[in-house]
């Protein structure tokens, strides 16, 4: 018989937090294709391979080290996910949304996801960072799918405001403060891996997405399960197929991705202990 899903979010909860000793972890980030350097972690930083968590497993897209990192940023201790598990790559949704299962035992209630994501509004060019407002999910499948859980939340969890507003208020303040500009979009989810056709890509636009990728959306659906609040952020690394004349590819988005860091990185540690305190204000 298998081991139910939150007795293996325990050990791997008492394994991170072994590993982290004296440090607490009060928020999470998932650092997607390209943004593994995005997050430069202060103090004494530990570095641990997905390999060796309980019930972890290994990425296999380039751009994904697979390693998680704990440290201090921008005088907070996180937890940091230098790449993550995908739905395309054959993982079960439960395996992918799995580490923040781990992380909500921990205690964590701030998740900060970062991914790649294609640009379909116009207002979107290569290198923008996109607060997202809000998703669709095409994915053809939920990680809430099978038996529930109550120890991590309810049956039917409510996702209308799934994306906290104060915090994308916050990162509008830490961005302009820092001289940065942030969009704001709807993210719109699919299976993948192969990009999408032009003929795709137009329905989508006409669904209402702003902007298109192939992770977050299992994550941040499980997030507000545990009830964590969220900020997501889109690297819009290429113009999505068919709005340009330029075909997609994997190294493009990292590049881009790599390029956008050093902004990322800035909003990030200008950010990350605003985001704890407005949440230790809310659960007060």
């Amino acid at each position: 018989m298998s081991i139910p899903i939150y007795e293996r979010a325990v050990e791997a909860a008492r394994f991170i937090n072994a590993k982290a000793g004296a440090k607490r972890p009060q928020a999470a980030v998932v650092l997607g294709s390209g943004l593994a350097d995005a997050v430069q972690l202060a103090g004494d930083v530990v570095e641990v391979p997905f390999d060796e968590i309980p019930y972890f497993v290994s990425p296999t897209v380039e751009g994904h080290p697979g390693k998680l990192m704990i440290g201090s940023l921008g005088g907070t201790d996180v937890v940091v996910m230098k790449g993550r598990f995908h739905f395309y790559e054959g993982h079960s949704m439960e395996d992918v949304t799995f580490p923040i299962r781990a992380f909500c035992v921990m205690g964590i209630r701030t998740l900060v996801v970062t991914n790649a994501a294609g640009g379909i509004s116009p207002h979107l060019s290569p290198g923008s960072l996109m607060l997202i407002t809000d998703h669709i999910n095409l994915m053809g499948d939920s990680p809430l799918r099978g038996p529930n859980d109550d120890r991590f939340g309810p049956r039917f969890p409510d996702l209308t405001s799934v994306y906290a507003p104060d915090y994308i208020d916050l990162a509008h303040d830490v961005a302009r403060s820092t001289g940065l500009s942030l969009a704001e979009g709807v993210y719109l989810a699919l299976g993948g891996p192969a990009y999408e056709t032009p003929a795709e890509v137009r329905m989508l636009r006409d669904m209402g997405a702003d902007a298109v990728g192939m992770s977050t959306v299992p994550e941040v659906i499980v997030a507000r399960h545990c009830g964590l609040k969220i900020l997501a952020i889109s690297c819009i690394t290429n113009v999505a197929a068919g709005l340009t004349h330029k075909e997609i590819n994997h190294q493009q988005v990292i590049e881009i991705g790599r390029q956008s860091g050093a902004r990322l990185s800035a909003l990030l540690q200008g950010l990350m202990s605003k985001l704890v305190v407005s949440d230790a204000q809310v659960t007060s």
